[in-house]
């Protein structure tokens, strides 16, 4: 390499957000300039006063652009929002010192589906290729999930997500399955559709506040969900499965995290009497790796009503830190059989309750007569989602593509 690609990457979360795409992305970054490459992330920021803020942080440039909020606020403003969004972000570059900076390729990152008029805005003056890495299939995921039919939202969604789709060169997916979906796009000339892994970096350990031996759970073999909790998850299933081992005096249940249905089902496990769980407040993503330590299973669920495939980023957190999984996912998934052809977990894509106990109940064995279990983990991630394959993925399939 004769110089250092530039990339400009646009996402709508990054830190100090802690979300596990936030976590990505800044890995991702991290990634770029460990490998020599000069890279600038492109964010919306809301709570700016100025038009712009540009950052420097782990030899990575952030700008942060003035922009609508769509975190945190209804579906309706948040909509309005996203679609203002790439506009505004767009007059706000233009007003900063990098309005007429070139870039050997575009990346971004969906959700959200919103990002496509920067994304062409910065191909066109650059003449350059763009790479759009999917994580989820939105509007089809909410309308498996029953929160959206095929009216005229869907329709106004579906065409918004087309148009993203349209400007990107390169599509990465994030498993085999979701190949197919975007068969017809890939029919175009030049363009590109290939797997890109999940990714996380190593994680700074910093000590964890939750100290599970001075809680009510001290003592017992720990499951452990840390991450979003909302209705795409479908863990409602999971208070079932604490109530129907609450007789164990040997296993607690340790959720943590934020989301819209963390509420809720804190409540629900009140309200049920289920002393075996405990809820904590999300916290910071260099903590998880202590967290882990104190626990034995990582828990991971996806509403049965999804049809499209996903590898969640707590499901690599786990295999990080050698964490064996219990998984309820939707029929089909491509991570069932991850977690069964690499034998690093259990799985269950029935959604039945009896299921999910007797395989809790196997997995607890296995932990405790499976010496090579945790090594198997971690090996898996080292394998298939370490950040740096991703960039390199990335940056091979930019420049074959502008050769």
């Amino acid at each position: 390499m004769t110089r250092p690609l530039r990339f400009a990457l646009i996402a709508d979360t990054f830190p100090p957000f802690r979300t596990s795409g936030a976590v990505q992305l800044r890995d991702l970054a991290r990634e770029f300039a460990r490998q020599g490459h000069e890279l600038t992330v492109m964010l919306p920021a809301a709570e700016l006063a100025e038009p712009w803020q540009l950052e420097q942080a782990d030899g990575v440039r952030v700008l942060r652009l003035k922009a609508p909020r769509t975190k945190d606020i209804g579906y309706l403003r948040r909509t309005i929002g996203e679609f203002l969004m790439p506009f505004a972000m767009r007059r706000q570059l233009r007003r900063s010192p990098l309005a007429n900076e070139t870039w050997d390729g575009v990346l971004w990152y969906a959700p959200s589906i919103f990002h496509g008029p920067l994304a062409n805005s910065l191909k066109q003056a650059s003449g350059c290729k763009g790479y759009l890495i999917i994580r989820d299939i939105f509007p089809e995921w909410a309308v498996d999930m029953g929160l959206m039919g095929r009216g005229l939202p869907y329709r106004c969604f579906a065409a918004v997500a087309r148009y993203q789709y349209s400007v990107a060169d390169v599509i990465g997916v994030q498993t085999p399955g979701n190949l197919a979906y975007f068969r017809q796009w890939q029919q175009q000339p030049g363009r590109r559709l290939e797997v890109l892994q999940n990714w996380l970096d190593k994680p700074a350990s910093a000590p964890c506040p939750i100290r599970v031996a001075e809680t009510a759970l001290a003592g017992r073999k720990i499951f452990v969900y840390a991450g979003n909790m909302g209705v795409a998850q479908g863990m409602d299933i999971l208070l079932d499965l604490a109530g129907a081992l609450a007789a164990r005096a040997d296993v607690g249940f340790l959720f943590v995290g934020r989301g819209s249905d963390a509420v809720r089902l804190r409540g629900a496990a009140k309200a049920r009497g289920l002393e075996n769980v405990l809820f904590f407040d999300e916290i910071h993503p260099d903590q998880i790796p202590d967290l882990y330590a104190q626990c034995q299973v990582g828990i991971v669920a996806l509403d049965p009503r999804h049809r499209s495939h996903n590898i969640p980023g707590k499901f690599l957190t786990y295999m990080q830190s050698g964490l064996p999984v219990l998984a309820n996912v939707n029929r089909g998934n491509d991570l069932a059989g991850m977690i069964r052809n690499e034998q690093v977990g259990q799985v269950c894509e029935s959604n039945q309750l009896d299921e999910l106990v007797a395989l809790a109940g196997r997995l607890l064995e296995q932990v405790a007569s499976d010496a090579a279990l945790q090594e198997r983990c971690r090996a898996l991630f080292a394998r298939e989602f370490s950040a740096g394959h991703a960039v390199r993925q990335i940056t091979a399939a930019l420049t074959q593509e502008a050769a």
